[in-house]
């Protein structure tokens, strides 16, 4: 018996080490065979690569219901429940992972800067190291195709829209208040700084659902999410002080940067076109705290500023000049939190609150103003696929606004404007997208409920370059200064349709589009300004359209980096008081831009320079029959700025703006009657300065010894 015993043993052991072959053959979805892809069983080391031909064999030693796992880079992973004794040699196909770094990305209307970004037209910081711009954000974007030069303002103008058509927001929060108080024809900066933003988001038209309440564009800025190291940054420049610290823990971080300026001493220095009584001063600062829980990020971002000048302003209309003295205080909040829960589903929910009090002074006249504004979102978005994505949210914004004049007359509103959206983005393949959403929003101070559809298409026509487009409804409640005086109006609305081409490749970015945009129900009325006792109405109309085209290059010339934009727009509108369909007096049909940097290693310095060009703005001249019928001369701005490395973490910075001293006119200012002649005389609208230097010396002490703020200037 013990010889069947023994052969007995042999047989179970020969039959529980039977080898199965697994074979077959991987294709992608257009059936062209995968070479490299990795074919494995699940849970053992049983497994081969496919050949040329996506031929695929290797034996196995397991049994039973198995799961074969078929795996290539920018392919979706397969994997497909066999059972081992039944398993016949087949075909499987591969479909492509829409995740890759290559895949399409819908870029109509939209510049993007960050690390984060999957199509970075300008690198991290990129726009703030412009020649010219002097750490003023707006006045970097001002450099990119579809936006104005409107220098005696400083705000963002975009592709015929007005200042007030572009809202900002920091981490996904409105800002209410996002540029410096300002009197007229004396332009403005950008409340943030640069240093505690790792992200710029900048879109000219077409904008996602998530966003409303502005007719042109939407101006993102994101936070840093997580700082690197335990840094100081220490600022010493001829207009003032500046100092920021970053703490880093094991979870959290906090990030301080403040900033005092007085251009008193500068005046003394440099004169300017300006008759001060007191220079423009400031105080103001910004703080962002990041904490990391398990499966998310919450940050806590606020920043002030106070703010106060006094001058004497020429009026072609009084003898006298007229003494402005303008204080503001400003300060605004926001908290947001983001992160992951459930089956692929992520949140995000946040608040902002906005102060600003204005006290102005016209000479014995006093005009005194306070805003409260606050916005409350919350957004969700699942990932029902590797192909669809859907999100949907909703917004409340808060605002109440009173204002007096000789604590005697007085105005103001309360308004607020609840909204929802949903929107899906699409993958049909690696190579085309879609995003569709809708918008849907109710006012009730000027009781109107609007809908607003929102769709976006990308093509990938090649490895380096799409095609894209975008439609949308916007709309956006009137402006400040008219609902102040009365709550009989309806939202004003503009439709969008964007298409455009992106090459992007090594260092290379071509960008050109095509826009056209439609204006309906802009605010009319019948005074010379908007006041008490004007007739609004929603009358309004007109259009813009035309062509932007961008190109950057980092890589044909060593240590050389430049962009070049070039933007036509032909536009029209009837609104305000017009008494006719023209081109408004902010609009240039033709902008150019040019912006260089070029390091120069033996002289451990990076020297920029910024060329703008526009053609002439239309003005009204009464001395003409025509309306809007006059037109100023071309404007030219040549600027430079040199950074100069005294060691690794200290900076000598030195800028000019206007090098060539170019005499600049913005408009005309004309009398309210005729002289003795039968003429309307008229002022010159310029620059509040020829030109502008700065000299600062920035110095960095971090942990790593490297660090500066070279990427800042």
């Amino acid at each position: 018996m013990k010889p069947f015993y023994l052969f007995l043993l042999f047989f179970l052991t020969m039959t529980s080490n039977a080898q199965q072959t697994i074979s077959g053959t991987v294709l992608d979805e257009k059936n062209n065979p995968i070479l490299g892809a990795n074919v494995f069983i699940e849970g053992t080391y049983d497994g081969a690569s496919t050949d040329a031909k996506g031929a695929f064999s290797f034996t196995t030693t397991a049994n039973g219901n198995q799961v074969l796992v078929i795996s290539f880079l920018s392919y979706q992973t397969l994997k497909l429940p066999i059972e081992i004794s039944q398993y016949k040699s087949g075909t499987i196909q591969l479909k492509e992972s829409i995740n890759t770094l290559d895949a399409v990305v819908i870029t109509a209307g939209t510049f993007s800067a960050g690390e984060k970004s999957r199509v970075s037209v300008l690198k991290p910081l990129d726009i703030v190291t412009t020649a010219g711009s002097a750490g003023n954000i707006i006045a970097a974007l001002q450099t990119l195709p579809g936006t104005q030069n409107v220098g005696e303002d400083g705000r963002l103008y975009v592709r015929g829209g007005e200042a007030d058509e572009t809202q900002t927001f920091v981490d996904g929060i409105r800002v209410a208040q996002p540029y410096g108080a300002t009197t007229n024809n004396l332009p403005t900066r950008g409340r943030f700084s640069p240093f505690l933003f790792s992200g710029i988001s900048f879109s000219t038209g077409g904008y996602s659902a998530e966003y409303g309440e502005a007719l042109s564009s939407v101006l993102l800025l994101n936070t840093i999410d997580e700082a690197d190291q335990n840094k100081t940054d220490i600022s010493f420049m001829t207009v003032g002080l500046g100092l920021s610290n970053t703490q880093k823990w094991e979870k959290s971080s906090l990030s301080i940067n403040t900033s005092y300026i007085d251009l008193a001493p500068y005046q003394v220095a440099i004169p300017q076109n300006i008759d001060w009584n007191r220079p423009f001063q400031s105080l103001s600062g910004e703080a962002v705290y990041r904490y990391n829980f398990q499966n998310g990020l919450l940050k806590v971002y606020a920043a002030f500023d106070a703010s106060r000048y006094d001058l004497n302003q020429e009026n072609i209309n009084l003898p006298e000049p007229v003494r402005v003295n303008l204080n503001n205080n400003n300060f605004y909040f926001n908290t947001s939190y983001k992160g992951n829960f459930g089956s692929n589903w992520q949140l995000f929910t946040g608040l902002s609150y906005s102060f600003s009090k204005n006290d102005i002074g016209f000479d014995a006249n006093e005009v005194a103003n306070v805003e409260h504004a606050s916005h409350l979102k919350l957004k969700l978005r699942k990932s029902l696929s590797d192909k669809v994505k859907l999100s949907f949210g909703s917004d409340y914004f808060i605002t109440k606004f009173d204002e007096s004049y000789n604590t005697t007359f007085k105005s103001g509103y309360d308004a607020n404007i609840a909204a929802v959206y949903t929107e899906a983005d699409i993958f049909f393949s690696k190579n085309f997208a879609a995003k569709v959403g809708l918008r849907a929003s109710t006012n009730d101070y000027i009781d109107e409920n609007t809908f607003s559809p929102r769709a976006s298409l990308a093509y990938k026509v090649s490895k380096n370059s799409q095609f894209a487009f975008a439609y949308g409804d916007f709309e956006q409640a009137p402006r400040q200064e008219y609902l102040k005086y009365s709550n009989k109006f309806e939202t004003e609305k503009a439709s969008h349709y964007i298409l455009n081409y992106q090459y992007t490749k090594a260092n290379q970015t071509f960008r050109v589009e095509l826009y056209l945009k439609k204006y309906d129900d802009l605010v009319k009325y019948d005074t010379n300004g908007a006041q008490f006792n004007s007739q609004f109405s929603n009358d309004g109309n007109g259009y813009a359209q035309g062509l932007d085209v961008f190109w950057r290059d980092g890589k044909t010339i060593k240590n050389l980096e430049y962009w070049v934009s070039y933007s036509y727009i032909d536009t029209q509108r009837d609104y305000q008081n017009y008494t006719a369909t023209v081109t408004p007096s902010f609009v240039a049909n033709h902008s150019f831009s040019l912006v260089t940097k070029y390091w120069i290693s033996d002289w451990k310095s990076q020297v920029g320079f910024t060329y703008q060009f526009s053609t002439g703005r239309p003005y009204d001249n009464p001395n003409e029959t025509a309306f809007m019928n006059g037109k100023t001369k071309s404007y030219n701005n040549l600027s430079f700025n040199w950074a100069y490395l005294l060691t690794q973490q200290k900076i000598l910075y030195f800028s000019v703006s206007n090098v060539l001293g170019t005499q600049n006119v913005f408009g005309y200012d004309y009398a309210n009657t005729p002289n003795s002649s039968g003429i309307y005389e008229r002022n010159a609208i310029i620059p509040t300065a020829d030109r502008f230097f700065f000299v600062g010396f920035f110095w960095t002490i971090s942990d790593n010894k490297k660090d500066n703020q070279l990427r800042n200037l």
